[in-house]
């Protein structure tokens, strides 16, 4: 395969679409826009000059598969994804190309591995949900400080944000993904306890002591599918979950070239192993155009071979170099810290 390729983005003329779109052309590759919506579609491209869009509805198989004839690989950024991925996934089965996506839905990834991971493997395709900001990132983030053969005791994932103003379609997510949360206590995936806990983490700056709530994304299973891990938990800055519940938060506004808004994160690991603490740190700008260089990353990887897959669901930090990866994310400033006081204050249950 040549370097250039040719990626199909499902919902590429959604807000997360249009950064996987500008990201693939930014590293010269060739574009596929396929969506539900045509006048969204041929909005997307006005300024353009490769006008390559393909409309296919998420329940007509045969635009499906005509949508990504040429491609050597697929991007969905349409969520809600438990509705999604099952049918892109099929159509790039019959296609014998790689699939990814930027799922924060738990439950969506939970039915790919379910449903798809036996044939995926036995077609030698491999099939990679939530290689983005939720998700991917975390798990390369861990991937990279641990010794992977060995126990790991405890994974602490906070992410700190000082706003989340949501896009419509992580509203009609929220709405579609009512599924129970899982964490890992003992080794195994169980549900969220409830009511969530709730404590202060201390961020590094710019953020500092947050109030945080504990609720889990993908994140979760990524790390738990391929390391051994007694305790995952996850927790999310309180502000930015009052942002996300509250309707009338408005959507992202642009504010640079690139169309980031102007949000700060931080996602803060620490990971407790053989009898070791260690703490590592991922600093940005935007977690929606952040997770664009992540899935296209691993797309190119995937399609120059620098992957250890042989098909089937799997995590970006399985199947990829994790600290070759995080060098290569130019957007994403990772730095590791040393422990010097406890970061995670509990609170007492209300």
């Amino acid at each position: 395969m040549s370097d250039r390729m040719t990626v199909a983005v499902y919902g590429a003329a959604g807000h997360t679409g249009r950064f996987v779109v500008a990201e693939l052309k930014r590293r010269g590759h060739g574009v596929i826009r396929v969506g539900r919506d045509a006048a969204r579609l041929q909005e997307s491209i006005a300024d353009d000059r490769e006008r390559v869009w393909r409309v296919a509805a998420i329940d007509n198989a045969a635009q499906l598969d005509a949508a990504l004839r040429g491609a050597d690989a697929v991007i969905n950024c349409a969520g809600p994804f438990l509705d999604t991925a099952l049918p892109i996934v099929d159509a790039a089965l019959r296609a014998r190309i790689p699939y990814l996506d930027v799922t924060a839905e738990q439950p969506a990834l939970q039915q790919l591995v379910e449903q798809r991971d036996e044939r995926a493997r036995e077609a030698g395709v491999a099939l990679v949900p939530a290689a983005a900001f939720y998700g991917g990132l975390a798990d390369l983030l861990v991937t990279a400080v641990v010794d992977a053969d060995a126990p790991i005791e405890r994974v602490d994932i906070a992410i700190g944000l000082d706003s989340w103003h949501p896009t419509r379609g992580t509203r009609v997510t929220g709405e579609r993904n009512r599924a129970t949360r899982l964490i890992q206590r003992g080794g195994v995936l169980t549900p969220l306890p409830q009511p969530m806990a709730e404590a202060a983490w201390s961020f590094p700056t710019p953020l500092g002591e947050m109030d945080v709530t504990m609720i889990p994304f993908t994140e979760v299973l990524t790390v738990s599918r391929h390391l051994r891990v007694d305790t995952i938990e996850s927790w999310l800055a309180a502000s930015a979950l009052r942002d996300i519940r509250n309707p009338n938060t408005p959507p992202p506004e642009a504010r640079d070239e690139q169309g980031r808004s102007d949000q700060q994160f931080i996602m803060d690991i620490v990971i407790e192993q053989g009898g070791a603490t260690r703490r590592i740190t991922a600093t940005g700008c935007d977690i929606y155009a952040v997770s664009a260089p992540i899935v296209v990353e691993a797309a190119e990887r995937l399609a120059s071979r620098r992957t250890t897959s042989k098909g089937g669901v799997a995590s970006v930090g399985a199947i990829f170099d994790a600290q070759d990866f995080l060098r290569a994310l130019d957007t994403v400033k990772i730095e590791r810290h040393t422990i010097a006081a406890p970061i995670l204050t509990m609170k007492e249950a209300r």
